[in-house]
């Protein structure tokens, strides 16, 4: 039996099971040892004992991932101080409210992919504004048109209308990406209060006037029960002609085939990099949309934005086991948290 000294002086245990992530894409060499040396890793990512996570639960101090946490399980854990996912999406597979009630931090990495997807973002709507990757396609067939004649349909970024929905990581980030284009900004979403929107210069707006009034549609918005379809048919028909969507978020929040019907019309553009089954379907019709750029889901997983998450997890556990707040992970909010309808990505 261990002495009170002796447990006092033993590292925090850190269950590691990042699974729809892989270990060593998060993690560089630097970091896992820096994660090694300062707590007791019980790495489960290879373990064929489907048993082990249940008798390690009572004294882990921290779970990087998010296994099935029902609430036997919260209760076991008694010792456990923060649950970190680290694929960037909160699943409907833990009991949150025994979490906080147990004072367990929940914690996620969504910050690390702003970045990226911003500009991916950005560069999704520069094509879509000047017909970049369309006219690689034709010059590749042989069929291109030179000077103006290439150009039908190209159009200005600079100073377009922009309408973002949903500020959060994202939105805030490309909204700071795109200041040089002096757009006028409208933002919607329906968590903040317009005052958030107003002080980053940006014209906190409704649903309808943002889709109406905006060149460029940065969709950002997240999976809820309550956003599914947000861009119906309806509001998909409150486009301007010409439009250009750019859908990098959640394939959930749009009605796919709506938007492909007005598609089809050569009314609106757009450039697409989620859709609701992946890997895209090899007879999609969205495949022989001119006017569509299709990309297939990678905005923000790139070496850089992985890597710096196993960086944001070792930092904030080692403030947690002095006792301090975690300040690079994002914590989830009580009150929010249960909302989302996010799935994993691989």
């Amino acid at each position: 039996m261990k002495d009170k000294t002796e447990t006092r002086s033993a590292k925090p245990v850190v269950l590691l099971c990042p699974a729809p992530q892989k270990r060593d894409r998060i993690f560089t060499a630097d970091a896992l040892k820096r994660l090694k040396n300062n707590f007791q890793v019980v790495d489960l990512e290879d373990s064929s004992d489907p048993g082990e996570l249940d008798r390690r639960l009572p004294e882990a101090f921290a779970i990087v991932g998010q296994p099935d946490l029902d609430t036997g399980r919260l209760e076991a854990a008694e010792n456990l101080r923060a649950l970190i996912n680290v694929e960037g999406n909160f699943f409907p597979n833990v009991d949150y409210p025994t979490a906080f009630s147990h004072g367990v931090r929940v914690l996620g990495c969504g910050s690390a992919y702003a970045q990226a997807v911003a500009e991916y973002s950005l560069g999704l709507a520069i094509d879509l504004a000047r017909g970049i990757s369309w006219q690689d396609a034709a010059m590749r067939a042989g069929e291109e048109k030179y000077v103006s004649e290439s150009n039908s349909g190209a159009v200005l970024l600079h100073r377009a209308p922009v309408g973002i929905l949903g500020y959060g990581n994202l939105g805030r980030r490309l909204h700071r990406l795109i200041q040089p284009f002096q757009n006028e900004v409208r933002i919607y979403d329906p968590w903040l209060p317009p005052a958030v929107v107003e002080e980053d210069g940006g014209i906190a707006a409704t649903l309808e006037e943002t889709l109406s009034a905006s060149r460029f549609i940065y969709v950002f918005a997240t999976a809820t029960a309550g956003s599914a379809h947000l861009l119906d048919a309806a509001k998909l028909d409150l486009l301007q002609q010409d439009a250009r969507i750019i859908l990098v978020s959640r394939a959930a929040v749009v009605d796919y085939e709506a938007l492909h019907e007005r598609l089809v019309t050569g009314r609106l553009y757009a450039a697409i990099d989620v859709w609701p089954t992946e890997p895209l379907p090899a007879d999609s019709p969205f495949r022989e949309l001119p006017n569509v750029i299709l990309s297939p889901h990678r905005a923000g997983g790139i070496e850089q934005a992985f890597h710096s998450i196993g960086d944001m997890v070792v930092d904030d556990l080692l403030l947690m086991e002095r006792g301090l707040p975690p300040v690079r992970l994002q914590p989830a909010a009580p009150e929010l948290v249960g909302r989302y309808r996010n799935k994993p990505v691989g």
